[in-house]
């Protein structure tokens, strides 16, 4: 295994004037509900009595999402954090699919004179929803805001973190303590279930470059990436603990068609297989999310655990990295490793696993869309000041 763990050392954010946090948004009350899943799905045609029943899942937590809590917890984590290594860079968050929306926040930073932007998205790997589609978004603010006369300001995208130590030494630790919870009997013969979100299999073989693009299911950078993950939080808590847990990359939270297929196996069905097998025990490991939002507190702490409990399988769910100190300061080294390539000075990077660090710069043609669509800070933007940067 090849391991980059040297932080970069201080210095400055220039030429970046802000960071903004973008991230999918969520209702904040059963009011909310139904328009925010409108936004979610706009273009798709679904009826509005479709999004009723997929809301319940919202209205069983009283309407209110938790991910704009947790996102209000990061950002005061990292701004904590900034404040506390002397880096004097203001911190904004925006949304996708609710408020605070992108290009009201966007709208807000030119106010503020902010003319070069870091951009971190709450998605840690490679694919069209979790960065092709965040680009789009960044160019449709951006082009909302010229059609208002307002120049708009320079947006940088930071690169994947999915092997980023400061997010994968917190999930490393969340599986100890999960496993610690288990009872002392079956704690030693535990599976791990390496969990994230089920996408099209199309999707996922196009995610990443063109360089890493599959045919057939194979996931393209998007498994990769998890894969590379899940092996070294499995490799580094058998060192911890002594013990080298069976482990499996696993899914959830499909949402499509049923004839689309969709990357495989589910959580649940999952879970029904390691019980027939006689596995004593599951820890489930969601490394594809950032926080504890609905897809993790829906789909995992309560159909997945409910389908461990009629198996009488005993099953415990680690933490997510959310507001971790150690993710704030991956940000603060993120933003600061960009910047010094900005400037054309060598840089720090920080990674973990067999992948090495993520690409600065999305190539044209990364994590294609079914219908194109503009999208900025990548090799593909529409900004002339962007193309080649």
């Amino acid at each position: 295994m090849s391991d980059q763990l040297t932080p970069p050392a201080g210095g400055s954010a220039a030429p970046y004037d802000a960071l903004l946090l973008l991230s999918f948004g969520g209702p904040e009350g059963p009011d909310d509900v139904v328009p925010f899943l409108e936004n979610v799905t706009r273009g798709r045609g679904i009826p509005r009595e479709r999004l009723k029943e997929v809301g319940q899942h919202y209205f069983g937590f009283g309407g209110v999402s938790p991910i704009n809590a947790q996102n209000r917890a990061l950002l005061d984590a990292l701004r904590k954090d900034f404040a506390g290594h002397g880096l004097d860079l203001p911190v904004y968050w925006g949304n996708r699919n609710w408020a605070p929306y992108l290009t009201d926040v966007m709208r807000e930073m030119v106010a503020d004179g902010r003319r070069r932007i870091a951009v971190l998205a709450t998605s840690a790997y490679a694919s069209y929803s979790g960065c092709r589609q965040y680009r789009e978004n960044l160019a449709d603010a951006l082009a909302a805001l010229a059609e208002e006369g307002l120049e708009p300001p320079r947006v940088d995208k930071l690169r994947h973190y999915f092997n980023h130590p400061g997010f994968v030494d917190p999930m490393i630790e969340g599986v100890e303590a999960a496993l610690a919870a288990l009872p002392e009997e079956v704690r030693a013969g535990a599976h791990l279930a390496f969990t994230t979100h089920s996408i099209p299999t199309a999707a996922a073989d196009t995610s990443g470059p063109v360089e890493d693009h599959t045919e057939g299911g194979e996931g393209g950078a998007y498994v990769k990436q998890h894969l590379d993950v899940a092996r070294v939080i499995a490799d580094e808590v058998a060192v911890r603990t002594g013990v080298m847990h069976p482990w499996q990359l696993v899914y959830q939270s499909r949402s499509g068609a049923p004839h689309i297929p969709w990357l495989e196996p589910d959580i649940c069905d999952h879970l029904e297989a390691l019980h027939a097998d006689g596995a004593p025990a599951v820890v489930m490991v969601p490394i594809g999310f950032v926080s504890d939002h609905m897809e993790v507190l829906y789909d995992l702490d309560t159909e997945a655990t409910a389908k461990a409990a009629e198996l009488g399988l005993p099953v415990v769910r680690s933490a997510t990295v959310g507001a971790d100190p150690s993710f704030a300061e991956a940000v603060r080294e993120l933003v600061l490793e960009r910047a010094a390539k900005e400037r054309g000075e060598p840089a720090e990077e920080c990674w973990v696993g067999m992948l090495g660090q993520s690409h600065d710069l999305c190539a044209v043609g990364c994590c294609p869309a079914r219908a194109p669509r503009p999208a900025a800070a990548g090799a593909d933007s529409p900004y002339a000041w962007e193309e080649g940067s």
